[in-house]
This record gives C-alpha cells, sequence and structure tokens, in this order.
C-alpha cells in the first residue's frame, strides 16, 4: 500500500495563500507554501530589494511587521490562476512608525512548481 502525498495545485496554493494572509498569518503562509529557493522580487526603488531563499523572505517580512505602527485594513482579491501562475491584488493601508500613515495598492503575481511558490513578483509604486 502507498502512501502516496499528493501536491496542491497552482489553485489550491493559490486558494490557501489568499485565506491565510486574510487572517493575517503571512509567516504561517510563507513557513507552508514557499519553496525553500524561492527567489522574490520587489520593484525598482523598493526598500526590499530581490530575495532568495524562505529565510531572506521571512527576515523581510518580519521586518515589514516590525516597521508597523498600526494596520488599519488589508484586502486581499481572490486569485487568478493561469497555468503553474496566479495573480491577485492587495491593498494595504497602514501606519509606519518612521513614515505615517500610507496606503498601498499591489498586484502579486505568483510562480508555482510541486505545490510550492518559487517566485513571487510584487508591482506597486514606490515613489521613484
Amino acid at each position: 500500500m502507498s502512501t502516496q502525498v499528493e501536491t496542491m495545485n497552482a489553485q489550491e496554493v493559490a486558494n490557501r495563500l489568499v485565506l491565510l494572509c486574510r487572517e493575517g498569518k503571512n509567516v504561517e503562509a510563507i513557513n507552508e507554501l514557499y519553496d525553500d529557493n524561492i527567489v522574490s522580487h520587489e520593484p525598482k526603488g523598493s526598500p526590499m530589494k530581490e530575495k532568495v531563499g524562505k529565510e531572506a523572505v521571512l527576515d523581510a517580512t518580519n521586518q515589514w511587521f516590525d516597521s508597523l505602527e498600526e494596520l488599519h485594513n488589508v484586502y486581499i482579491s481572490n486569485p487568478i490562476v493561469g497555468d503553474t501562475f496566479f495573480a491577485c491584488t492587495m491593498k494595504i493601508d497602514a501606519t509606519y512608525k518612521e513614515h505615517g500613515r500610507n496606503e498601498m495598492n499591489e498586484l502579486c503575481v505568483y510562480e508555482v512548481k510541486d505545490g510550492k511558490i518559487i517566485s513571487d513578483h510584487f508591482f506597486y509604486h514606490t515613489g521613484n
């Protein structure tokens, strides 16, 4: 009797990521869904640069949470899935310790392989 574990497809990964992020469980989402060798891309001019590896993404996520004074509202759209890619929009209204209140709208695009997110790209204006 074989105990083969089914890997999630892109739609299942997308649904799980959106669910966890809507619950504020971003770190749990990274731990569960990101590949160990994830490559994460931020826009040119962003204080966050390209990150390689799950630990680097976790560090950047924790730094972002540490920079917050208050998170007023977060909206995450339902995902749109095509083949091994999915995208969603995120709108974040937050007050930052050093920069005050800011609303950010971004497009997030993810690539899935073998049930894990292997790359992400975030598109938003950086003011540059």
